[in-house]
């Protein structure tokens, strides 16, 4: 199985001026926990695109993990703000039924070349 598309959460192109606020605030041992918390939860989602499957996989400790053929998607979503599209981040909101998205995740590097890995594996 060949890995098309793997990637974590961005933490600086995510959001910026909390990741310099944070910097800024290392003096006072704030922005060392606050930096530290804010990687843990960065490393503690990943998003992989693995054959026809889209994984979501969530913690550390104790994994949730949600699988999607990407034959059965339906709708994906990709929303970016201005500084999102500057830093190349967004957020990505796949649905297959329903009114609730199955994946939900923000921050992802390259969405729209995530989206369209899963329009070119649909249209096999």
């Amino acid at each position: 199985m060949q890995t098309k598309y793997s990637e974590h959460p961005a933490m600086f192109r995510n959001n910026p001026l909390g990741f310099l606020l944070a910097v800024l605030l290392i003096p006072v041992a704030i922005g060392i926990i606050i930096l530290m918390v804010w990687y843990l939860k960065c490393k503690s989602i990943r998003l992989d695109f693995i054959g026809d499957d889209l994984i979501l996989e969530r913690g550390l400790l104790s994994k949730d993990r949600t699988e999607l053929d990407v034959h059965r998607i339906r709708t994906v979503n990709v929303y970016q703000s201005f500084f999102n599209r500057i830093f190349g981040v967004g957020r990505i909101s796949i649905y297959t039924a329903g009114d609730e998205p199955e994946i939900d995740v923000s921050g992802l590097p390259n969405p729209h070349d995530l989206r369209e890995l899963i329009k070119a594996q649909q249209d096999r």
